[in-house]
């Protein structure tokens, strides 16, 4: 299967056709009609897309001078994001909606990228959806009128399909696209009235939240952001504050987990202005403490994860919204942990990872396979080797049996960690296996 890119210089590379050892060779060049040495190797350049280093700014000036940008974006985007591969997200309202939503029929067929929206444009757009409010649909569009049966059997199909359990999702994704399709379709061209407006764009929403998971899960990260901003487009047209709130906390989630926490905060920052439900706001509270977690801000990381916890145990009148209506103690003991794990504190992180993966029902066989390897990883940390060699086997033969190219990622991302147990035995088998894997 085909590794994700998961680094913008890599993603920069392939735009160009270029091998490292090619950037390498411009870089010289870029150097040299300064009279200078560029100090780069193929080392050099693995370290910076590996995350491992980031380039000086005598290395960012050249390797701009290489990609032809300009040195204006170096001050405007940062490292990584004023690289090539950018886009840029339409501005919310009705006129843009269904641009937004055909615009996922392209990310559909997308089958090598990273590119993702800038750090930059990504907040101005949880800005804006912070204070915007949707225009009145109209009732009259070219075409015929929608029928209601059809949205209710639209409706039922779509929630069928969401509910089935991870190992068959894996094969209707196809079909969830189509109907992303079909209610675009109707958007576009039939005609009908506001309730029924509402309902399309509410449905349009749903979808196109689902796609862009399962894009995300395979590490199309440019596929999934169209497809997210094609949801708020529809959740802000049908006046659904909650559902946009939770596509702002899934760009946050897809921030922190490409290395960017500040953005995450500042998206979950807006979100949480948008919901009043306990249970969302647990979980985007819970999201905010894992981006406070990666730079080690403790004091943020805790009260977050406390109020997290005590919006969990609210009874709320109304059942929580669709796209939060999974969160439950196993989630929130699971991060709980992983955030105490990115603080140092690996025993009772250990703790909380185990208590939490025992809570979780079967049928969330994804998110099981993501937690074992957080469990692996306070294992490690730990010293138990056995153990960590046990439950990541168990994720990575979960990984395999779903088709959940991001869990099978996050399991081969602990080799390195396991090279250090390299002379215990069985390890030397276990890394080969995590290498083929």
């Amino acid at each position: 299967m085909h590794d994700p890119i998961r680094h913008p210089l890599a993603y920069a590379r392939e735009l160009r056709r270029w091998s490292q050892g090619d950037l390498v060779a411009e870089l010289n060049k870029a150097a040299r009609r300064h009279g200078l040495l560029s100090g780069a190797d193929k080392t050099a350049i693995s370290r910076w897309e590996h995350r491992r280093k980031t380039p000086n700014a005598d290395s960012q000036l050249l390797i701009a001078e290489a990609f032809d940008v300009p040195v204006s974006d170096l001050e405007a985007y940062g490292w990584p994001h004023w690289l090539p591969g950018r886009d840029e997200p339409l501005p919310l309202g009705a006129a843009h909606t269904v641009h937004a939503l055909h615009d996922t029929r392209r990310a559909a067929m997308d089958r090598h990228s990273f590119m993702t929206f800038s750090a930059i444009s990504l907040t101005g757009l949880a800005a804006q959806w912070a204070v915007a409010r949707p225009e009145h649909l109209t009732s009259a569009l070219t075409g015929k009128r929608v029928d209601g049966e059809l949205v209710d059997w639209l409706e039922d199909t779509s929630g069928k399909l969401a509910a089935l359990p991870t190992e068959q999702r894996q094969h209707t994704i196809r079909l969830m696209d189509a109907h992303l399709a079909t209610v675009t379709d109707l958007i576009a061209e039939g005609r009908y009235g506001e309730t029924t407006g509402r309902r399309l764009h509410r449905l349009a929403a749903s979808l196109a939240t689902t796609c862009g998971w399962h894009r995300f899960d395979q590490g199309r990260h440019w596929a999934a952001g169209k497809f997210w901003e094609a949801a708020l487009q529809s959740a802000h047209a049908a006046g659904d504050r909650d559902h946009g709130a939770g596509v702002l906390s899934d760009f946050a989630y897809q921030a922190t987990w490409l290395g960017e926490p500040k953005v995450s905060v500042d998206q979950l920052g807006h979100a949480l202005h948008g919901v009043s439900h306990p249970t969302a706001r647990s979980l985007l509270l819970l999201r905010r403490a894992r981006a406070h977690a990666v730079p080690g801000d403790r004091s943020a990381c805790y009260r977050d994860l406390s109020d997290a916890e005590s919006a969990l145990t609210v009874e709320a009148a109304d059942p929580a919204p669709g796209w939060c209506a999974w969160m439950s103690p196993a989630d929130l003991a699971v991060d709980s942990g992983q955030c105490l794990l990115d603080l140092g504190r690996a025993g009772d992180a250990r703790a909380r990872i185990a208590e939490g993966v025992a809570l979780l029902p079967r049928a969330r066989d994804k998110t099981r396979g993501i937690f074992l390897t957080y469990q692996a990883r306070s294992c490690l940390k730990a010293g138990d080797v056995e153990q960590a060699q046990a439950v990541t086997g168990e994720s990575l033969d979960l990984a395999t049996r779903i088709g959940a190219p991001r869990c099978a990622a996050l399991v081969r991302e602990l080799a390195p960690a396991f090279k250090r147990y390299r002379r215990v035995d069985g390890v030397p088998e276990f890394l080969e296996r995590l290498r083929v894997g």
